[in-house]
């Protein structure tokens, strides 16, 4: 990603949104703001433990952990059947999954695989790294991380995980590079995690990696579009706040500013928009501009930020069946409308070579797939007026669903211009159920490649994930196997993947989750620091995700999974308990889906 100058946001100027804040009515009710003094109480309580935290043993850590685990279970179906009410889904249906998915099986995932690097902590100084480690041609340094154990050999098929590393790291260094605040006792330390409005498990996940990752103490401040699920989380994370190293407040801004500015608040986390990390930061307005410009923070505490994503899908021309084709269609379509587009890696720009002779064809079936699937609530505040600005600038936009109703339809804006530099749809992220196509002109495979990089990396917004699709025929192609092993090595995200969504960088649980390092609080795009990183790798550049061209069985995640909402209660389980008895019921069922 070019950097931003500090004096001038490259994002054009004559495309707006209405300002906030915006109207939001809660479909399910949540805890009400936390009093100011209930703030205060709350900082104090966890600034009480936090030296004793700083120097707990690994042993208590991973028994809290377990304790964790177990509460799992018996809030995994509320969890579900609560979140799905809010987003306007059927609890009952297969569509319910995905909230089974992203809240306790991620959840429940990721706190499994902490505990297990804590417990190798204990017993051998570091965690264990799953694949080992090993020296890239370019001399980069990368830990092969997944599978992350036998079980997900069978229920990952086909993909693997590589955490690549800094420059500055050797492959002898690399232990020395892990889990640094478990070989030196770090300062006592209170962070306050603002948590995201969009995915109900990113707020319970960030509290962990601050708890048991950088070893600090916690006041999670939960946003207030995920507050319906406040009472779920008080349940699931009750044993940490039994510790004393964690409570949990509710509010708006005016909660939210007064903790940020609390003096005994040392360190921040936010998911969200890099608005709003400006505006904490420097403030708002043209006088927060100002201070921008000058590089002169009105706070300035450590932060680490992750800040959403133009995300790109790069489709990599081949000779492609018509199953391909449907498959793939219903790939990129199912990134599209998850979560109804509100998500940092909802595909924003899909990246097509002009020439392909199977552009079309992709391109008509992804449209046909959004015109099969049911529009869904626009829960997230704003969504209606950041579609209308985008319909608006984009009178060729071609809408698919209902309109109406609290619901959105689906929006594709085709045929951009690639070398076009004051594009909304490259600088803005819509975060609503949006993506554009642009078409590349490229005189053949290896040269569409660099050429998508490039543009992947110099025109669109941020450097969180980005994904390939690149059919077997074409990766193994002695021509052009440089071309490709360079894009993926060339790509500025802090996640790549190939043929899965990049997504999956998030719930795989073992990966780190941040944006490609460089930014700086003046030019902060994605964000800075990575969560999410069990394994505790001090100086990640980036994961690179692989898998299949057609994952088999049917990925769950996939819209109109027919059974998903019966293997996600067997996966929550496994994760919870280490048992394997479910899984052949996992394998009948993922096979009917």
């Amino acid at each position: 990603m070019t950097a931003a100058s500090p004096s001038d946001d490259p994002r054009p100027r004559t495309f707006a949104v209405a300002p906030g804040p915006y109207p939001f009515a809660p479909r399910v009710p949540g805890p009400a703001a936390t009093a100011l003094a209930g703030l205060d109480t709350a900082v104090a309580e966890v600034r009480a433990n936090a030296a004793s935290w700083a120097r707990a043993t690994p042993d208590f850590r991973v028994r809290l952990l377990d304790e964790v685990l177990r509460a799992t279970l018996p809030v995994a179906g509320r969890w579900t059947e609560t979140a799905s009410r809010h987003e306007g889904l059927d609890p009952a249906s297969p569509d319910a999954a995905e909230e089974a998915i992203v809240g306790p099986y991620v959840f429940a995932r990721g706190a499994r695989l902490l505990r297990d690097a804590i417990r190798d902590i204990d017993r051998h100084g570091r965690p264990a790294i799953p694949g080992g480690a090993r020296r890239l041609a370019d001399g980069r340094v990368a830990a092969r991380v997944m599978p992350a154990g036998l079980s997900d050999r069978p229920l990952y098929l086909g993909t693997t995980a590589d955490v690549w590393m800094d420059r500055s790291v050797t492959l002898d260094e690399l232990p020395a590079t892990m889990a640094g605040h478990y070989r030196t006792q770090p300062e006592p330390r209170v962070c306050l995690v603002l948590g995201a409005g969009n995915v109900s498990s990113i707020g319970p996940l960030d509290v962990l990696h601050k708890l048991f990752v950088e070893l600090q103490v916690v006041v999670l401040k939960v946003h207030p579009v995920m507050a319906h699920l406040g009472p779920v989380q008080e349940d699931l994370l009750a044993p940490l706040v039994r510790a004393g190293v964690l409570r949990i407040v509710y509010g708006d801004a005016a909660e939210g500013a007064h903790l940020v500015n609390h003096p005994l608040v040392d360190t921040l986390h936010v998911t969200g928009s890099d608005r709003t990390y400006e505006a904490i930061v420097f403030g708002s307005g043209p006088e927060g501009e100002a201070r921008k410009r000058r590089d002169e923070p009105i706070l300035a505490k450590p932060f680490t930020a992750e800040l959403g994503n133009l995300t790109p899908i790069i489709v990599v021309p081949g000779r492609w069946s018509p199953s391909d084709l449907e498959y793939h269609a219903t790939n990129i379509a199912t990134m599209l409308v998850n979560n109804a587009g509100f998500n940092c890696t909802t595909p924003r720009v899909i990246v097509t070579a002009r020439d392909w002779p199977l552009r079309a064809a992709l391109m008509d079936r992804v449209r046909a797939r959004l015109d099969a699937l049911p529009s869904r609530a626009a829960f997230y505040p704003g969504a209606a007026a950041r579609f209308a600005a985008f319909r608006e600038h984009y009178p060729g936009a071609e809408t698919y669903g209902a309109h109406g109703d609290g619901q959105l339809p689906w929006m594709l804006i085709p045929g951009l211009s690639p070398d076009a530099s004051d594009e909304p749809a490259y600088r803005f992220e819509a975060f609503c159920p949006v993506t554009a196509e642009t078409a590349i002109d490229a005189a053949d495979t290896g040269d569409f490649l660099d050429r998508a990089v490039a543009f992947a990396n110099e025109r669109l917004w941020g450097t969180l994930n980005a994904t390939l699709i690149v059919h077997p025929c074409t990766a193994r192609d002695p021509a052009l196997r440089p071309a490709l092993a360079r894009a993926v090595a060339d790509l500025r995200y802090g996640t790549v993947s190939l043929n899965h969504w990049s997504a999956i960088g998030y719930g795989l649980g073992i990966t780190p989750w941040g944006a490609y390092p460089g930014h700086t609080r003046t030019d902060i795009g994605s964000g800075v620091g990575f969560v999410h990183n069990p394994l505790m790798f001090d100086r990640v550049e980036k994961t690179v995700v692989r898998s299949w061209f057609r994952a088999f069985p049917k990925p769950i995640w996939f819209a109109g999974h027919r059974t998903a909402n019966q293997i996600t209660p067997h996966l929550v389980r496994h994760e919870v308990t280490g048992s394997l008895t479910g899984l052949p019921a996992v394998g009948v069922l993922a096979l009917r889906g």
